[in-house]
């Protein structure tokens, strides 16, 4: 909270993300009925997490390593550190990326944002020629102001920031994530780079990152997929990620298309430029998965992935979304079984003090017994898949994920970053290790 003209990392990363989404709404109307539609439906649900109405993530591509450890640097004030490490370089897409989000449980029930930043593999550009232009281009901009620059250096390190010094920052900040219709290239540049790839324009031949989306959460997206279909807006065909289930596990994902939009050129003689880069998504949440819980869901997947492709290269009509729901099956769909199986993360709460008799710190036998009680801790990272596919679905372009070899040099992009990742499977491992700590003491004081 804010205390006598004083703010700490969480106050700052909340009213960042209120701002951030008022300048989004006002940049792309359709984000607006989004909310709307996210609000009513969480709203009629009674199980809505007290958090779920500020619930944001949003996305942004970066160009150079300096760009990546200066954001990295401002994310770190508002208390977001970076999770995870993601290579979507296998799924046709020459970039890879971490989400900067809170990592302590208060922080993340105060305001959970996420920011996923990804860097582009400039090495990835196959003409030297252009890769050396791109290369010049990126160099030459600046996309954080001086004043943003000066802020992040005089308030990093410090536990509060005093709350003048706090909204300012968060005016600067805004001016990274900004809309500029403008590109700083010429027509025949900005077409040399799409023909690359779409997101190599998108990133080299603008100001800055502005953000492609800001995605709420919703506790029931397939309500919500069809009020935005009854909208009108023009919304991606199928849901990404798991199926529908009783249990929701990891992430589910929907949004309408990137827009296209008027962009004028830099060298102010060129017309008729179009760009497609911002959409409108949403996403439920589900359980966060173990390593052995992800390797079924890589290997359900994957499992989807050949009988899709093996039908489409015949020519079979087939319904995806019910080949889907058919495969995964095989995950369990109890939360019960699922936490006997060892597939997914949980809280532990002791309900009562043991009797004299009890003898056994045995967890599953105090699950038994009802001495402990067991939540699902929540996913509050990314799919690197589902990522892959939302970004591929709204540039229109076909889904290429399992056709690219895998290319990434985490040791590089950490490096470029200025630290390492967190490894989001050890802080979940953590918070349940915790809870049975706390748990068990309760039970045996």
């Amino acid at each position: 909270m804010t205390v006598s003209g004083m703010m700490c990392p969480d106050d700052l990363r909340a009213e960042f993300a209120s701002a951030l989404s008022d300048m989004y709404q006002d940049e792309v109307p359709q984000y607006g009925d989004l909310l709307d539609i996210v609000s009513t439906i969480n709203h009629q649900n009674k199980d809505s997490p007290r958090r779920i109405e500020v619930e944001r993530h949003g996305a942004i591509r970066l160009g150079t390593a300096e760009e990546l450890n200066t954001m990295r640097r401002l994310f770190l004030i508002m208390g977001m550190e970076p999770v995870g490490f993601y290579d979507l370089t296998v799924a046709g897409l020459p970039i890879y990326a971490t989400g900067f989000r809170p990592v302590r449980e208060d922080s993340l029930a105060r305001n959970p944002f996420r920011v996923f930043t990804s860097l582009l593999r400039l090495d990835l550009i196959e003409d030297p020629t252009l890769r050396a232009q791109a290369t010049s281009i990126l160099n030459q901009r600046n996309i954080f102001t001086d004043r943003c620059v000066e802020l992040i250096e005089f308030l990093e390190n410090r536990s509060t920031i005093p709350t003048n010094l706090g909204q300012e920052l968060i005016r600067e900040a805004l001016e990274t994530f900004r809309w500029h219709r403008t590109t700083t290239v010429d027509l025949a540049t900005y077409q040399a780079l799409h023909a690359q790839h779409a997101l190599v324009a998108d990133i080299v031949c603008f100001r800055g990152p502005h953000i492609n989306h800001l995605t709420p959460r919703v506790v029931d997206i397939d309500a919500a997929h069809k009020a935005m279909q009854d909208q009108g807006l023009q919304v991606k065909s199928s849901i990404e990620g798991p199926p529908p289930r009783r249990v929701p596990i990891l992430l589910r994902q929907t949004s309408f298309l990137a827009l296209e939009e008027d962009i004028d050129f830099g060298n102010g003689r060129d017309k008729g430029g179009k760009h497609r880069a911002r959409f409108g998504e949403i996403e439920q949440r589900g359980i966060a998965l173990t390593p052995e819980g992800r390797k079924l869901y890589d290997r359900l997947l994957n499992e989807y992935l050949e009988i899709v492709e093996k039908a489409s290269a015949k020519g079979t009509q087939f319904d995806a979304q019910e080949i889907l729901a058919d495969v995964f099956q095989q995950f369990p769909d109890d939360l019960s079984m699922i936490r006997e199986k060892g597939l997914a993360y949980f809280k532990y709460e002791a309900t009562e003090a043991a009797p004299a008799s009890l003898n056994s710190r045995n967890i599953n036998m105090l699950v038994y017994s009802g001495h402990f009680n067991f939540t699902p801790i929540v996913y509050e990272d990314f799919l690197p898949a589902s990522a892959a596919g939302i970004f591929l679905s709204n540039l229109q372009r076909e889904s290429c994920a399992r056709e690219s070899p895998p290319t990434s040099d985490r040791g590089k992009f950490e490096k470029s970053l200025g630290c390492v990742v967190h490894d989001e499977f050890a802080m979940y491992a953590k918070i349940e290790e915790m809870s049975i700590a706390e748990s068990l003491s309760k039970l045996f004081p």
